[in-house]
């Protein structure tokens, strides 16, 4: 066997491993307006969810970094219920094979990456230095946010920058790249304004991080990784 073939087969398994078990997906017609995502001991069920939701998931990236994609992914909804024949509860980076997997299986999706110029945001430290407190204890990062029309409220304990910096991506949906040069993690407290043209007490999140956290985010270009769809189809439904 060549190396190449090796090389295949050796992917083809590791991808194998971590599929889901059993994976029931059938279009969702209903017409509401938000998905509800729910994963708990090796099940993972989504309800209303497009398929552009799935790519993301699968690559921990934002909608700004996918191209080539036909318009339905953001329009086609289903319902998924989901198994990974483990009872532990898989982290959304841990679950990402498992999305890639079932996207190349059931939506026969092929993609490539490239690195595209996009514009970014830098997390750096803002005048004054950094107003953080650090997180000498260890284990696992703990993240809760709660959000409504006027108030969005971030608890992070345990997080480290290059982590916080990847948050506030999805949040603006632009790549932030930490450059603070803060190692370690720390404890985060945030809280902002999600639309300032409402009544409402709460700063922006760029005002908020340099009042709150002693940090800033500076405009700019930079490479991004994106992931171009070379083919996608609609699944058959089960």
């Amino acid at each position: 066997m060549t190396r190449r073939y090796f090389l295949y087969f050796a992917f083809a398994s590791m991808l194998a491993a971590q599929s889901f078990d059993v994976v029931s997906l059938r279009p969702n017609t209903t017409g509401a307006g938000r998905s509800i995502e729910r994963t708990n001991s090796g099940h993972v069920m989504a309800e209303n969810i497009t398929t552009g939701s799935m790519i993301r998931h699968a690559f921990g990236i934002r909608a700004s970094q996918i191209e080539g994609a036909p318009g339905w992914i953001e329009t086609d909804k289903y319902d998924l219920q989901a198994t990974t024949g483990t009872t532990k509860d898989l982290s959304d980076i841990e679950l990402r094979p498992y999305w890639e997997s079932m996207l190349a299986s059931r939506f026969r999706m092929k993609y490539h990456r490239e690195t595209k110029e996009m514009q970014i945001y830098s997390l750096t430290v803002a005048k004054g230095g950094p107003r953080l407190t650090e997180n000498t204890a260890g284990g696992d990062t703990d993240t809760h946010l709660t959000n409504s029309a006027q108030h969005v409220s971030l608890t992070s304990t345990h997080i480290a920058m290059p982590d916080f910096a990847a948050f506030l991506g999805g949040r603006l949906d632009r790549t932030v790249t930490d450059r603070t040069g803060l190692a370690g993690a720390y404890d985060v407290k945030l809280d902002w304004s999600p639309d300032l043209s409402t009544d409402t007490s709460s700063a922006s999140i760029f005002t908020a991080l340099q009042d709150q956290l002693g940090l800033k985010l500076e405009s700019g270009k930079g490479p991004v990784e994106i992931i171009v769809i070379d083919s996608l189809e609609r699944p058959t439904e089960n």
